[in-house]
């Protein structure tokens, strides 16, 4: 393995957890936004009452996007395995 297969691999490695985690950060921050628009507009400045929403839907946006992380991490390793195999 030489320095352009490391890199190659690293990228791809790095391109797949930015595009696991994407969706989750992506939903947690649009809540996060709309629920500092909701304090903004009621001046009601509770910190406790940003968990809760954010919570519930980063947990039913892993619950659906499951399937797509898991086909991400399983390409990723088995791109792994197949450079492995083929000796890169």
């Amino acid at each position: 393995m030489n320095e352009a297969d490391a890199l190659d691999l690293v990228q791809t490695a790095i391109w797949t957890v930015l595009v696991s985690a994407g969706p989750v950060v992506f939903v947690a921050m649009g809540i996060g936004v709309i629920i500092a628009f909701v304090q903004a507009l009621t001046q009601v400045q509770e910190i406790t009452l940003t968990f809760v929403p954010k919570i519930v839907t980063v947990l039913i946006t892993v619950a659906v996007a499951a399937p797509f992380v898991g086909a991400q991490i399983s390409s990723f390793t088995n791109l792994v395995f197949q450079r492995i195999e083929s000796g890169f």
